[in-house]
Formats: C-alpha cells, sequence, structure tokens
C-alpha cells in the first residue's frame, strides 16, 4: 500500500476488517529490503562456485512453491521468493531454514520454518 494514495486510509480500515495481510511502503516494508539484480548475479555465481551444493540455507523467507504448501496461496510471490524457487530447483541441501511468517513448522521435511525456537546446527 502507498502511503501518499488518496484512499490509503479508506484501504486501510478495509483490509483491516478483513483481517488481509498488507504492508505500507515506507512504514513497514522498504523496495531496499530486497535484493538488487547485481545482489542476485552475485549469489548465483557465488552458488556455482560451490556447484550448487551447500550444507544449509537460512533465509528470512522461502521459495514460492514452499509458501504456496504451507499457506495455500495465501502469501504473494515476489521476485526473492521465485529466486529462492531457482535455488531450490538447483541446489543441493541438506536442510533450508527461514523464519519470516510466525510459526514453527517442518515442510516437506527439508524446509524448517522457525519462530519462536533456536535450534544448533552441526
Amino acid at each position: 500500500m502507498e502511503p501518499d494514495d488518496p484512499d490509503s486510509e479508506e484501504k486501510f480500515q478495509q483490509l483491516e476488517q478483513r483481517g488481509a495481510l498488507f504492508r505500507v511502503n515506507h512504514r513497514s516494508w522498504w523496495a531496499e529490503e530486497l535484493p538488487s539484480e547485481a545482489e542476485y548475479l552475485e549469489a548465483r555465481a557465488n552458488l556455482a562456485r560451490v556447484h550448487w551444493n551447500v550444507d544449509y540455507i537460512i533465509s528470512h523467507c522461502c521459495p514460492s512453491s514452499i509458501q504456496d504448501v504451507f499457506s495455500g496461496g495465501m502469501f504473494k510471490k515476489g521476485a526473492l521468493t521465485e529466486f529462492f524457487d531457482e535455488v531450490r530447483q538447483k541446489c543441493t541441501f541438506q536442510y533450508w531454514f527461514f523464519g519470516h511468517y510466525r510459526s514453527n513448522m517442518v515442510i516437506e521435511k527439508r524446509y524448517a520454518m522457525l519462530y519462536e525456537q533456536i535450534i544448533r546446527l552441526k
């Protein structure tokens, strides 16, 4: 949602009443949170250097396809979660840990959503 939208207050009230998930640009979300194209290229290069083979992946959010599994499509796909789908398809890894969704669960045995848990990696 854009704060300078003349209808922002009305939209805010409607979203709140529906219990919708949303963020407000420059208040609860900033475009700078997302990687730049150069950062995506650097990530791909670093993964290629190790032949897309790592022990663990630790990220804030998860691939779009995993997000869809536990949310039934409730969360919007974005450039980052789509990039993580690319990583999911190309990368060999033991576990993927993420925490954005404020719950604790394991999805498809290798994807661990952590919110109120601390785990030790060996």
